[in-house]
């Protein structure tokens, strides 16, 4: 759980700010909406090998680019 201590002298929207940045450093948002939906295990496993081969393309694109 996040939580926020109001500081002296910090406005409403100062402590909304570092309320929001809290939120998204601690990825609670991120899980929250992964979550919105069921993915079997087999689901989850097949999207992160895809996930990864996009990034190997990627990794590899930009190390021939360099050269």
């Amino acid at each position: 759980m996040v939580k926020v201590v109001k500081r002296n002298g910090e406005s409403e929207q100062q402590l909304m700010r570092r309320f929001r940045k809290a939120v998204s450093r601690s990825g609670k948002m991120s899980e929250v909406r992964k979550r919105r939906w069921f993915i079997s295990k087999n689901e989850e496993r097949r999207l992160a090998k895809k996930k990864a081969i996009r990034r190997q393309k990627r990794r590899q694109w930009k190390r021939e680019r360099r050269r």
